[in-house]
C-alpha cells in the first residue's frame, strides 16, 4: 500500500500534528487487509518533514506494521535528514 504523504500537507511539523495524522491514517487508510502489505510512504511534494512529526507518524505505523515500512520520492533535503532519524 502506498500512502501519499503530501495529503497531510507539504510542511509536516509538530508532534501533535504527526500524532493526529497517524490517527487519521489508521482510521481511514489502513484496514485489516493491509496487515501483510509493505507500507510505502511517498514523500513526493513534501518540502519539510520535522523529526517530531515523523516520529509520531512512523512510530505509530511501526506499532502496526513492524519493519514493513519504506519511503519513496525523498527529494527534499529536510525530508532526507528527518528520515535518517526516524526511519533508520
Amino acid at each position: 500500500m502506498t500512502v501519499s504523504m503530501v495529503k497531510f500537507g507539504d510542511i509536516l511539523i509538530s508532534r501533535p500534528a504527526g500524532r493526529e495524522a497517524f490517527l487519521a491514517a489508521k482510521a481511514y487508510l489502513f484496514t485489516a487487509t493491509t496487515g501483510l502489505d509493505t507500507i510505502i510512504l511517498d514523500f513526493k511534494g513534501v518540502k519539510v518533514l520535522a523529526p517530531s512529526w515523523g516520529d509520531e507518524f512512523i512510530t505509530g505505523l511501526r506499532s502496526l506494521y513492524q519493519n514493513r515500512i519504506e519511503a519513496a520520492n525523498i527529494d527534499s533535503p529536510a525530508v532526507k535528514a528527518a528520515l535518517k532519524v526516524v526511519l533508520p
